[in-house]
């Protein structure tokens, strides 16, 4: 039963409708169990693809280093979804990639695959129609054609350069027609794929940073160099200075510190503010800054992640560290600048 409140125009429900009355334990627990039934179907799916590698892998590997092109991933319904997601993660880790649907292919989209690129196509059955036209094209351009399928005689498999052969494992679904265990094999072997010549290219922090520098993961990856405080924000003084000239760059600066530097402007010592209340006397303004620095002062490379740096300044218990290559100075980074970035 509705009743309604005319002040508001609200829309109460006294009970419930049937669709929305809890589950009972009993569908419950069924409901868990077949969860529980596809989930470890696909993952002994998964571990019997690995178990069933052979050297195609390493053909296909070969195969996909030797492309100067792009790699072009294709596939139809389910597979095209996945296709789509190894096409992310090769250009995310270092191997640039499309994906190219088969159906827009026959209709022009052929232009998007060069002479220089390599295709990774993805078909179960291996007979999908809509896959015909871009075979026939990488067979008449000489372009490397890997196939992703369970048939081994199949018209894709046939035409590859290389059979990556997907191990014969029922799927999750009860009739055993929606695809499930078929296309979680087709993701982990192209995740498989893309860590593999992620490790061949020797694909690195840096690297990685460059092609995520958003969200989360870019903060993570950032270096200290991008976040640092560089040429004339950085608060230098001579070793011979008097402190009176070293408070005043203390002060302009505004970072809480001066680097102490010696006539080959190399960083000799780091004056900080708790070193001038360590020191204050009536003398100190006259005394030189090589009296009342700290020696050998705490630095950091240019290339290490302001992770490191805020572990290096937590550890000591400080709030800058000098960036230096060698004893050079090149800048400073204080934690309200890592702070800042999102990293901490």
């Amino acid at each position: 039963m509705r009743s309604t409140n005319a002040s508001n125009h609200r829309i109460i429900l006294s009970e419930a409708p049937p669709s929305l009355v809890p589950s009972s334990p009993t569908n419950g627990d069924t409901g868990r169990a077949t969860a529980a039934r596809v989930l470890k179907m696909e993952a002994e799916a998964l571990i019997r693809l690995a178990n069933t590698l052979d050297g195609a892998v390493g053909q296909a590997l070969m195969a996909l280093g030797a492309v100067t092109g792009r790699v072009v991933v294709t596939g139809m319904g389910k597979s095209g979804h996945i296709a789509r997601k190894i096409a992310a993660t090769l250009s995310s880790t270092g191997t640039p990639a499309l994906f190219v649907h088969p159906g827009e292919a026959s209709h022009g989209d052929l232009g998007m695959i060069a002479r220089n690129d390599g295709v990774i196509a993805l078909s179960n059955s291996g007979e999908t129609s809509e896959l015909s036209d871009i075979v026939a094209y990488t067979r008449r351009f000489r372009i490397p054609l890997i196939a992703v399928t369970r048939n081994a005689r199949s018209t894709l498999a046939e035409q590859a350069d290389v059979l990556l052969l997907l191990p014969t494992t029922p799927e999750a679904c009860p009739l055993g027609l929606a695809p499930t265990t078929s296309t979680t094999m087709m993701l982990g072997l192209g995740d498989a794929l893309a860590i593999a010549l992620f490790e061949r290219r020797g694909f690195s922090a840096a690297d990685f940073y460059n092609l995520h520098p958003g969200g989360q993961l870019g903060r993570t990856l950032l270096k200290v160099s991008d976040v640092m405080h560089a040429g004339s924000e950085v608060p230098l003084a001579h070793v011979c200075d008097a402190m009176a000239n070293v408070i005043l760059v203390i002060t302009a600066k505004r970072l809480g510190c001066v680097g102490i530097i010696d006539d080959t402007q190399q960083l000799v010592g780091v004056i900080t503010d708790g070193d001038l209340r360590r020191h204050m006397n009536p003398d100190l303004l006259a005394v030189s800054a090589g009296r009342v620095m700290t020696s050998r002062p705490k630095t950091i490379r240019p290339n290490a992640l302001v992770a490191e740096a805020i572990g290096q300044m937590n550890e000591l218990s400080i709030t800058s560290l000098f960036v230096t290559d060698g004893d050079r100075p090149l800048g400073v980074i204080h934690i309200h600048d890592c702070l800042r970035t999102g990293v901490a």
